[in-house]
């Protein structure tokens, strides 16, 4: 079993991230052109494990993902990564990386 940490601490990190929250909103899909070629849906939500701002990230949701998280799940993000985009840092599965739905 994964030890947790808080979505203030995930959000200084890059790799290895585990963490357990819930989802407060998600957003419309949208279609992304892909390096490799053709495209993927990704949709954006807001995930949180407390009440304040530091407490919320943005949780960046491929393909499949998206149908699978609702607002009021639980999601448990397993080996997953941040990245920063306009000074914004959202976390992601990746492509190493897990994550359950109510577990």
């Amino acid at each position: 079993m994964a030890d947790f940490i808080s979505i203030s601490q995930a959000k200084k990190m890059r790799s290895g991230v585990n963490v357990k929250a819930e989802v407060k909103s998600k957003g419309e899909p949208r279609t992304v052109n892909l390096k490799s070629g053709g495209t993927i849906n990704v949709c954006d939500a807001i995930i949180a494990d407390g009440e304040s701002e530091e407490d919320q990230m943005k949780l960046t949701l491929w393909g499949d993902d998206i149908k699978a998280v609702n607002v009021g799940d639980i999601v448990v993000i397993t080996n997953g990564y941040t990245n920063e985009f306009k000074g914004e840092v959202s976390l992601t599965k990746g492509k190493f990386g897990q994550m359950e739905v109510n577990p």
